[in-house]
């Protein structure tokens, strides 16, 4: 099967707004989503309790960088998404939570202007796994490493695969049946015919060492369950 191309993951997001403003119900899929982004946003919090600038990669309605202001108050933020509805919702919802700037920038983040050795905290919510080959995996983290001033952090949360097939086909059947259990046979059909179709997921110690590699000074995990994970960087 084809990848989806960057426009029509696009699309998909300009489509589908308000289910991704709401954590309750719109990541069901999604195991232990509300459990991560409190991990990652406390992480960032006390690896910079003092930040002052944090860009979200792949910011869709704003959910992490809205969970990071209840944490450290009136930061300046950057949002980076492809789909400009998103970008709207996300700007909507941020900007009541701080004083500071709300930058709304669309693209994608290989590609867009931003400054380098600027941001104190970068938020990455189920985006990565949107990358397809070894090369799109390593210039994303090559330039979010930039980005970032010294001791500045990468935090992830996303979904992930094992790199021994027989474990990784364990820990997707364990996700199936989790799915299975919440809608049935053809939720569980959906919703593996859709990651099949659009996503391109790759396992938390591959981009803990191609975090190493690309020059990050630590790395942390913070939480694992089946196929999803939360984990980070600090430059």
């Amino acid at each position: 099967m084809n990848k989806s191309t960057v426009a029509e993951i696009k699309e998909r997001f300009d489509n589908d707004v308000e289910r991704f403003s709401n954590l309750d119900t719109g990541q069901i899929a999604t195991i232990d989503a509300q459990i991560s982004l409190e991990l990652i946003t406390e992480a960032s919090k006390r690896i910079n309790p003092r930040a002052t600038n944090v860009l979200d990669v792949g910011c869709g309605a704003g959910n992490y960088t809205v969970k990071m202001l209840s944490k450290i108050k009136n930061l300046n933020c950057t949002l980076v998404d492809l789909s400009k509805p998103m970008l709207d919702k996300a700007f909507e919802r941020v900007s009541i939570e701080t004083n500071q700037p709300v930058e709304i920038i669309q693209g994608d983040i290989r590609e867009v202007d931003l400054k380098e050795n600027h941001f104190d905290i970068i938020l990455a919510g189920a985006v990565l796994h949107h990358l397809r080959s070894d090369k799109d995996w390593e210039t994303a983290f090559r330039k979010l490493y930039k980005l970032l001033k010294p001791r500045g952090c990468l935090m992830i949360s996303d979904l992930l695969i094992q790199d021994t097939a027989s474990l990784n086909e364990f820990v997707w059947e364990r996700y199936g049946d989790y799915l299975e259990s919440i809608k049935g046979k053809d939720y569980r059909k959906k919703v593996f015919d859709y990651i099949e179709k659009e996503d391109s997921p790759r396992s938390m110690s591959y981009q803990l060492d191609l975090m190493k590699r690309v020059g990050f000074n630590s790395t942390e995990i913070l939480h694992k369950n089946m196929c999803f994970g939360a984990f980070g960087g600090i430059k």
